[in-house]
């Protein structure tokens, strides 16, 4: 768990800017109670934070001070334990536009773009920080059907993400 954390951070304080990436537009009409409970990650970008590790999940709750909770949580078979690490995020314009800053540690922010959505059913979603080095594939299941799965690969690469880079979790 102190690795996790410990690599979060070193991420953290680098990557810590709020931008988007050129090109990249948050969603609008957000609806972040909608976008509350567990996401399931399909696949992601190589970080050290999460190297070795599957069955990855985040879970979003309100916070008091109307921010966000954020628990990521991975299994690293290779030792047998469970990672979490525990994060806040806020909202960088206004609550209607999928554009956090997320923290795992102190002061240091990096960007949490929602870059596509399921406006429908908030089934899934498309999310990047505040460059082309970081890029998730989300969903409520640990599973997304193909032609969902390649419409948000497809969507990735338009915006001019490396989608041959995509790592797919593992969660069996």
């Amino acid at each position: 768990m102190r690795r996790l954390a410990t690599l979060l951070l070193l991420v953290v304080a680098i990557a810590g800017c709020t931008s988007v990436p050129e090109g990249v537009k948050p969603v609008e009409n957000f609806e972040a109670d909608r976008y509350l409970g567990t996401w399931y990650e399909i696949a992601r970008f190589d970080h050290s934070f999460e190297r070795g590790l599957s069955k990855i999940t985040a879970n979003y709750s309100k916070r008091e001070d109307g921010g966000i909770r954020v628990i990521n949580r991975g299994y690293n078979a290779e030792n047998g334990e469970w990672s979490e690490a525990e994060g806040k995020a806020y909202f960088v314009e206004d609550a209607q536009t999928g554009h956090l800053k997320v923290s795992f540690f102190g002061p240091f922010y990096a960007s949490y773009v929602v870059a596509a959505l399921d406006k429908e059913n908030y089934s899934y979603s498309l999310v990047t920080g505040p460059d082309r080095t970081y890029l998730w594939i989300l969903s409520r299941t640990p599973q997304l059907p193909q032609e969902v799965l390649d419409s948000l690969v497809s969507k990735a690469e338009s915006l001019g993400f490396d989608t041959s880079k995509l790592i797919w979790v593992d969660h069996s």
